[in-house]
Parts: structure tokens; sequence; C-alpha cells
């Protein structure tokens, strides 16, 4: 049964992955800046076709863990395994698409132009018909990146990370600033993105829109992962997730507000 840790604890409860269908493996991994211990220990494991989603307090290493989950950062010790075979490690070109929360295309570009430099980046990238369909931009591909709107910026991202047909798409808060309408579709999108094959992890402050959307939920507090399941079972029986998360933050022994950890 998936349960919340006490404060004195870590629970890491494992979905049913196997080496088949596991895309990335991330083992025993620790985090430091100097002195300051960002992550400590933690392990998880996903695979092809989860939308995970990783929460947690502002500063409690999420941003972190994604980069570290996509490579472009390595861990202080530890490891992370990438692909099916498990042979890949993280100085491996294993597949991954990755959005930031501060991504930056050229505002001259359109929609199309974009998605086309970037899919020429990677090796067998999608064509930007596909993407511009997938992501809900195809009314819009002629159009200039600087005349997009915030939402439309938020999926033109969404595509960029996804334009190279990754294993692997980890999004850092996708959802940041946008107003209900727009979350619920890029949640969508990222739903059906997951649904194609690819492992999808997100971070989101968006309680209400991962516990509907999400497969699993990885809590990080505290430097390590407090809570790994199904969304429902996070605050148990009849408990929504938003109101499970306020009650661990408020009197949970350990989190990052109320310790002032990180």
């Amino acid at each position: 049964m998936n349960t919340r840790t006490t404060s004195s604890e870590f629970i890491h409860t494992e979905p049913a992955t196997t080496v088949e269908s596991a895309v990335v493996s991330v083992r025993d991994i620790s985090h430091s800046y100097g002195t300051l211990t960002v992550l400590d220990s933690v392990s998880l494991t996903v695979s092809a076709g989860e939308l995970v989603a990783v929460v947690g307090p502002n500063g409690s290493g999420k941003s972190t863990f994604l980069r570290l989950l996509t490579g472009a950062q390595r861990p202080t010790s530890g490891t992370i395994v990438y692909g099916r075979s498990g042979d890949k490690s993280t100085d491996s070109d294993a597949t991954v698409g990755y959005l930031p929360q501060r991504l930056h295309p050229r505002d001259e570009f359109t929609v199309s132009e974009t998605l086309d430099y970037y899919a020429n980046l990677a090796d067998d990238g999608l064509d930007h018909e596909t993407v511009v369909e997938l992501v809900g931009l195809h009314g819009v591909s002629d159009r200039r990146v600087g005349a997009l709107s915030g939402g439309m910026r938020r999926l033109l991202g969404l595509g960029i990370a996804i334009v190279g047909d990754p294993d692997l798409v980890v999004l850092d808060e996708p959802t940041s600033g946008l107003d209900r309408t727009m979350t619920r579709r890029v949640f969508e999108v990222c739903r059906d993105v997951a649904d194609a094959g690819p492992a999808v992890v997100l971070a989101s402050h968006d309680l209400s829109t991962v516990e509907r959307m999400a497969d699993r939920v990885v809590f990080v507090d505290g430097g390590g992962i407090r809570f790994d399941g199904p969304p429902s079972t996070f605050g148990g029986d009849d408990c929504p997730l938003v109101d499970a998360y306020d009650d661990w933050v408020e009197t949970g022994g350990n989190t990052t507000v109320r310790g002032a950890t990180r």
C-alpha cells in the first residue's frame, strides 16, 4: 500500500516496472551544491507510456532532479541508467527531450521554422507537421514566435521537447502561469505523448490537474522522495491530493518550507 513517510523515513514504492519497459532508472543518486545537499539517496524507475508528475514545495530539488534525469547535469553520486537494455549511463546519448522552465526560441522564426531547427539537431526527428498537429498549433504554424500567446509558447516548448522523437520527455513546470484551460490542454498533450509510447516526467504545482491526469505522483521534499505512487493514494481514501499535500507541508517534520532546508 502506498503511504506517506513520517518525518524520519523515506518511502519508495516500486511500480510494476520490468527491464523491458523501463526507460530510465535512477539508482541511489545524491547531489550537492558545495556543502548544501539538495538530493540524498534518491531512486526512481519510470516506464514507457507513464505520465509521472513530480511535486513538492519550491526549493525542494525538483528542478535539480529533472536536470539530473535528462543527463544535462551529473549527480554527485549514484547512477542513472537509460534504455530498456540497461546498458546506458549518464554518459550515453540516450534520447531525451527536455523543456526547462525558461526557453527562449527566436522571436523572428515561425512555429514551423523553430520546430524544423530543433528537428535538424536530432538524428531521427519528427516532421514539424506531425508535431504541430500533436500539440495543437496547426492553425498557427506560420505565425512568428514573437506573436504567440504565453500558452502557445508553452505548447511550442512542448513541441520542441518531443520533436526529436525521444524515449523520455522531461518538462519543468510546463504549465506555470497558465490559465486553467491552457493548463488542461498542456496536460492533455502530455497524456497523448505518453499514450503514444514515451515516458513523460513533469514538475507541476497544479495538483488538481495532476490528480486527474497523471499515472503517478512523486513527492520530493527534504532531500528525498517522500511518496511515489498513484495520486489517489497519496492522502488515502476520499482525501483529494491537494488537501493531503497541504497537510503534509504544514505538519510534516522535515519539509523544505517549514525546515528551511533548501
